[in-house]
């Protein structure tokens, strides 16, 4: 997630346009636009709409210290024929009463299975509708079977440096967490991508947080916590989200196409440095210098040229190229625009009419992301190798002839059983509440417990090693083999 800044600079002239999803700000936060509400009232009401998100994907990354939010939820190696199935975290939260949850793109890119655990510790399968790899945003779904309780978008726009805001997410996979701070910077771009136009917040955003809501003090999402900024794998202070303006033009997009309809113009600029505007004869850093026309294109019909410097775009003075970019780009197809440019010292209005990136060029940057990943079967075995108990091993247990047991031998280290701490000496006595005496009694409740669609599966272990006496329940995750 954390390209070098020259390469970054590199690409930002043929984002310059796929700037369609940039990121601007979309939410209204003042601190003191809460009406009077109590704010934990406002809090505990949010928080039914916030979600945990839980994947498994086959891969072992690296969390970078500069990047997304999503965290390992097991950094312990693993055997070669399951080194690659990892476990992560994220946070999202509802849109639509249907099911409709928005959360990053990295926290379900390439997952085969996800987990949607609600406030009220309800458990669904979500899948991906639909995703913006280079807005970093995704639509899952899930079925709930009655109304969901939604999240509203406020307006990020009205936003101010010193305004109060509060994230709510995952933090580390510890459950759905809320911590307050404020908006400390607008328009950040951190090279972590090609149109950064990121909230700076010191509220508490760590690894896990990926995909959750920035709050303002009415309880309207103004961002998408996304990405931090830390010398260690914690929160520093550090946080950035994806503004709600740029947020919800994505998030529209892709519940109306399934894709990111952009606006374009056919144009390439660069933001007028203090050293261009010396060598122009400038006074002062104005304006967007265009450096490319688009043959053919919108632009270059209406009579734009290189070395024109834009000044405003539909009668709206804009802070950098960036900001150029993103208006074009959420700027409905179709529509009318005027581009105030400076040409040889005099100011021209230039109209112009928006047309769609043409889809070719734009999914070569951002194709639709697959609404489906296959599922991977977990082995039967769930990573667990077993063995009659010798009778001999019994008395030392504690246990009498007539309970079964079955012994574990080896647990596979990136296994479920592993995560939940079961090791290799412990017994396991009881599968779905009957007794087990042999390891295809184990094998014959879990494939009773797949035909039945459950996603656990009980079993009643005696830990080799434990601090207090006797055996405990464990729930452990079973993957439905791939239809």
């Amino acid at each position: 997630m954390g390209r070098p800044r020259a390469s970054l600079r590199q690409f930002l002239p043929l984002a310059a346009i796929i700037a369609a999803l940039a990121w601007a700000a979309v939410l209204p936060a003042r601190a003191d636009d809460s009406g009077g509400a109590n704010q934990s009232d406002v809090i505990r009401g949010l928080l039914p709409t916030v979600v945990n998100i839980s994947v498994r994907k086959v891969e072992t990354p690296t969390p970078p210290a500069t990047g997304g939010t999503a965290t390992v939820a097991a950094a312990k190696p693993s055997a070669p024929d399951a080194a690659d199935i990892q476990g992560f975290v994220g946070s999202g939260f509802v849109i639509d009463p249907s099911g409709v949850i928005v959360t990053n793109y990295h926290v379900v890119e390439g997952a085969f299975q996800i987990t949607v655990t609600f406030f009220d510790g309800t458990r669904l399968e979500g899948k991906t509708l639909s995703a913006s790899r280079v807005a970093d945003l995704a639509l899952l779904k899930v079925e709930a079977g009655h109304p969901l309780p939604v999240a509203h978008w406020g307006d990020s726009d009205t936003l101010h440096v010193g305004d109060q805001v509060f994230a709510a997410g995952n933090p580390f996979g510890l459950g759905i967490s809320i911590t307050a701070g404020i908006v400390s910077a607008l328009n950040r771009d951190i090279q972590n991508s090609p149109y950064d136009d990121l909230i700076q917040t010191d509220a508490m955003i760590n690894h896990g947080n990926s995909g959750g809501p920035l709050f303002n003090m009415k309880g309207q999402v103004v961002a998408v916590d996304s990405t931090i900024i830390s010398p260690t794998t914690g929160a520093v202070g550090l946080g950035f989200a994806i503004p709600a303006s740029s947020a919800h033009f994505v998030v529209d997009q892709l519940q109306k196409y399934g894709w990111v309809h952009p606006g374009w113009i056919g144009m390439k600029v660069q933001q007028v440095t203090q050293d261009m505007a010396e060598a122009m004869g400038q006074s002062q850093m104005q304006g967007s210098i265009v450096s490319w026309v688009f043959p053919d294109g919108p632009a270059k019909k209406a009579g734009l040229q290189i070395g024109d410097v834009i000044l405003q775009y539909d009668h709206r003075s804009l802070s950098d190229e960036r900001a150029l970019l993103r208006s074009i780009a959420h700027t409905p197809v179709g529509d009318p625009a005027t581009l105030l440019v400076r040409r040889a010292g005099q100011d021209i209005a230039i109209p112009v009419t928006v047309e769609q990136w043409p889809r070719n060029e734009w999914e070569a940057r951002d194709a639709p992301a697959p609404v489906q990943v296959p599922k991977i079967p977990t082995p039967p075995d769930l990573g667990l190798t077993l063995a009659p108990l010798p009778a001999s091993d019994r008395p030392g247990m504690g246990l009498p002839t007539d309970v079964g047991g079955v012994l574990v031998t080896a647990v596979a280290p990136d296994s479920d059983p592993a995560r939940r701490g079961m090791a290799s000496g412990d017994v396991i006595l009881r599968v779905r509440g009957q007794q087990v005496a042999a390891p295809t009694d184990v094998w014959a409740a879990l494939t009773a417990a797949r035909a039945d669609k459950r996603d656990f599966v009980m079993m009643l272990v005696l830990p080799k090693t434990r601090d207090t006496p006797g055996p405990k329940w464990l729930a452990l995750q079973l993957m439905q083999p791939a239809d």
